[in-house]
């Protein structure tokens, strides 16, 4: 990794992505989302101040844990512009994302296990059958394993057909 001089105050974009692990297409797609910024020469290149290094590296941990970038961003609005993400910061921000995730791994547990007695059935209709048909909706309207989608008057109806 190429080391930049203390005394550079501002990166080019290919300096920021080596820094980073970012792509230089990432970085790009960073600052149009709101999540970092640059200013432009005068021969209009991205100059990126050293603070958006650490912006990259917290934008990116969050991502990695699952966290959609609208929220990433609003955290980051909640900081000062020129001042980078502190371990306090992410210590804040991070438990407040914590109930989230913790609610997505249980959503992921109970699908991954409703997913193996999917598989098992064979049938996507079942009462059984929390993903396809949770509560057993279909059982109630109609009997049968299989559902079509048919036209008719402008109107979709469910129909169910024995295989």
């Amino acid at each position: 990794m190429p080391q930049i001089p203390e005394k550079i105050h501002e990166l080019t974009v290919g300096q920021m992505s080596a820094r980073s692990g970012a792509a230089v297409s990432a970085l790009h797609f960073y600052e149009a989302k709101g999540l970092i910024s640059s200013r432009r020469t005068t021969g209009n290149q991205r100059r990126y101040s050293r603070d958006a290094l650490r912006r990259v590296a917290f934008v990116r941990a969050a991502q990695r844990v699952g966290i959609p970038l609208a929220t990433i961003r609003e955290a980051l609005a909640e900081l000062p512009e020129e001042r980078t993400p502190t371990r306090e910061d992410w210590a804040r921000l991070s438990a407040a994302w914590r109930a989230e995730l913790d609610e997505r791994i249980k959503q992921l547990n109970r699908l991954r296990d409703h997913l193996t007695d999917c598989i098992g059935c064979g049938c996507l209709s079942l009462d059984t059958c929390v993903l396809s048909n949770p509560d057993d909706v279909f059982g109630e309207q109609r009997a049968g394993s299989r559902l079509m989608v048919e036209r008719g008057g402008g109107t979709t109806s469910a129909r169910s057909n024995r295989a």
